[in-house]
């Protein structure tokens, strides 16, 4: 229902425009002079006055844009005096939508002196009723009467030159608003990731509008994060100013509602308490928040900011409103592809359905027929269960050849690969300390068996005692002597290959007792090694049967079969990985010990889906079970 309050229309004074329109040739000055809106009202509404003789005041009601309530818009002779006494003949005039009396029949009028009429018509462009003007006047007879409502009637025309003047600005306001409002969603669109298309938005949308910041937050499960900040690449969400945004954009989507401050005349009565906070720690003189609404329901926030300069305007609240509603759904769809579970993925599979069950794409149909045979042959079909294991070649008995004690290599015959016979010399150790011990262990026993002969030639039997043991000392030591360098020719124990050991490298260089020189396999006993994973060692018995195929041999596999199953395990890439020997039922002749290659025992048959999902099963039973409590 229309409502007439008492609110000023205009804020501009016109106390001096009433002065100089007190004559009918000031008011027409003033008329054409008027330069806003109000002035204009106000010069009318003197115009009238003046024209038609003996009024007291007069009053004229409009009814601004987006309301229901009418206010004045002009009062006159004096703006401050107290007029509300006229409304009802205005509720009249505006009821009735036509010209309104108030006050004595007319028949009488004439006759009472000092009578007083209410004079009201109502303001109309295009059907639609936009106010009322009243008149205040000395009761006079009904032939005047008319005369004054033809003078409002012909007055109401310029009212209506207002009005569709401010109607057609409005519209060329609100086209130039959809027209930025395009535009800016344009730039948004040429982008098809969240924070590329929001980065863009901002960007524009703060040259727009002149803001030296603008943001846009998004409702990620119903909690508020903010997406992007206009020129600025990256952010900590968790710093202080940026939850002081987040907040002040929650304050303005729980009111549903354009938040602004300074408040504007379409923002006012809003709480603003984060803005204001934000406005603080922001150093910012204007805040405007706008909330993104898709389907009905509140995805997010836009907001803006100017450090300096003048607040944001209505018509600024407008344009971001528009755009608001423009890029909502857009965003919407960009932040449901990034949720894996809500979003893409449930996009794809409608399409995909649509395909699958529309009367096109045949060949995705036949493509879906025969996966879903391929899944039921898996489920129901049996394959034989082989466990793969790396695996390695190394000779049945394998011999180390150690320094027999500290000396220097003195040469180096042989190196890794080579083959050997039994008893060929692989390397020889420097003899030359052990040469000079056994000359003077021989000088040493020579002058013992002369100092014996004379001892005995003396007949001194104590003497000849200790000279003899002398002797046997020097012997002892003799024997030990040639035993070390009997031990510096190092020679092969038997016939095979030399595995390990290349020291050609080294010949002069110092040797530590017990150290490795070279390591000998033989040629016609070899034992396979393979290094089983944890997870499938349960799987491995002895005397089951396997196939070998070496890196070095790819061109046919070797049959074997499980000896045993050792408690020895070796850690590798975050895993466990146990020994198991097996023995090779044919060595080809290339064969060699120290190929790799990759085994596989057969376990038994089982099921094909069993077979391919058993690694993943067994990993999301561990998980379960370290995430339960």
């Amino acid at each position: 229902m229309n409502t007439v309050t008492s609110a000023p229309f205009g804020a501009r004074d016109g106390t001096a425009l009433h002065a100089h329109a007190a004559t009918d040739a000031h008011a027409w000055t003033a008329f054409a002079n008027a330069g806003s809106d109000a002035e204009f009202c106000l010069a009318w509404l003197a115009l009238q006055c003046t024209a038609v003789p003996g009024v007291r005041a007069g009053l004229l009601l409009l009814k601004p844009p987006g309301t229901d309530s009418y206010v004045p818009a002009a009062v006159w002779p004096d703006p401050r005096r107290d007029l509300s006494y006229l409304t009802e003949a205005a509720q009249r005039a505006l009821g009735s939508r036509s010209g309104t009396v108030l006050g004595l029949e007319a028949a009488d009028q004439a006759l009472v002196a000092g009578g007083t009429l209410h004079v009201a018509f109502p303001v109309e462009t295009e059907g639609a009723v936009h106010g009322a003007v009243v008149l205040d006047l000395a009761a006079r007879p009904e032939a005047q009467l008319q005369a004054v409502l033809r003078q409002l009637l012909w007055g109401a025309g310029w009212l209506e030159a207002l009005l569709r003047r401010q109607g057609a600005g409005r519209e060329s306001r609100r086209l130039e608003r959809a027209a930025a409002a395009l535009d800016l969603l344009q730039a948004m669109q040429q982008h098809h990731e969240l924070g590329e298309a929001a980065m863009a938005l901002v960007n524009e949308l703060g040259t727009r509008v002149q803001a030296d910041r603008v943001c846009i937050g998004l409702l990620h499960g119903g909690q508020l994060k903010v997406q992007a900040l206009s020129r600025t690449a990256w952010f900590d969400p968790r710093s202080q100013l940026v939850e002081a945004i987040a907040t002040a954009m929650e304050e303005a989507i729980d009111q549903d509602s354009a938040v602004a401050l300074p408040p504007v005349a379409s923002a006012r009565g809003r709480v603003s308490v984060a803005h204001r906070e934000l406005a603080a720690r922001a150093s910012a003189e204007a805040v405007l928040t706008v909330p993104l609404a898709s389907g009905g329901r509140n995805i997010g926030a836009l907001m803006l900011e100017r450090s300096k300069g003048p607040a944001f305007d209505t018509e600024t609240v407008l344009l971001v409103q528009v755009l608001a509603e423009l890029v909502a759904p857009g965003l919407e769809r960009l932040l449901e592809r990034e949720r894996p579970l809500g979003g893409r993925w449930v996009e794809q599979l409608a399409v995909l359905r649509e395909r699958l069950f529309g009367p096109r794409h045949p060949t995705l149909k036949l493509g879906a027929v025969l996966a879903v045979a391929a899944c039921v042959f898996v489920l129901l079909a049996h394959g034989e269960f082989r466990v793969s294991a790396r695996t390695m070649i190394e000779g049945a008995t394998q011999r180390s050849i150690v320094a027999p004690f500290e000396s220097f290599l003195a040469e180096a015959k042989v190196r890794a690969g080579d083959h050997v016979k039994a008893g060929q010399l692989l390397a020889r150790l420097d003899d030359r300390d052990l040469q000079l011990e056994r000359v003077r262990w021989t000088s040493e026993k020579e002058q013992a068996e002369r100092k014996y002969r004379d001892a005995l030639a003396r007949r001194d039997r104590v003497a000849s005692r200790i000279l003899a043991a002398q002797v046997g000392q020097a012997d002892a030591q003799l024997s030990l002597v040639d035993e070390r360098l009997a031990r510096t020719q190092l020679t092969a124990p038997f016939d095979g290959i030399v595995v390990t050991g290349d020291l050609s490298q080294l010949l002069g260089a110092p040797l530590e007792q017990g150290k490795v020189l070279f390591e000998v396999a033989p040629l016609d006993a070899y034992r396979v090694v393979l290094q089983v994973d944890e997870r499938d060692v349960g799987f491995v018995r002895p005397q089951e049967q396997g196939t070998l195929a070496l890196a070095g041999l790819t061109e046919r596999t070797l049959p074997f079969s499980v000896r045993a199953v050792t408690s020895v395990s070796t850690p590798r890439d975050g895993r466990n990985f146990f020994r198991v020997e097996a023995t090779l039922a044919d060595a080809p002749p290339t064969l060699r010990p120290g190929m790799e290659g990759v085994g596989k025992i057969d376990a038994g048959r089982a099921s094909l889906a069993w077979i391919w999902t058993r690694s993943f099963v067994d990993w999301a039973r561990i998980a379960f079970w370290s995430w339960t409590p």
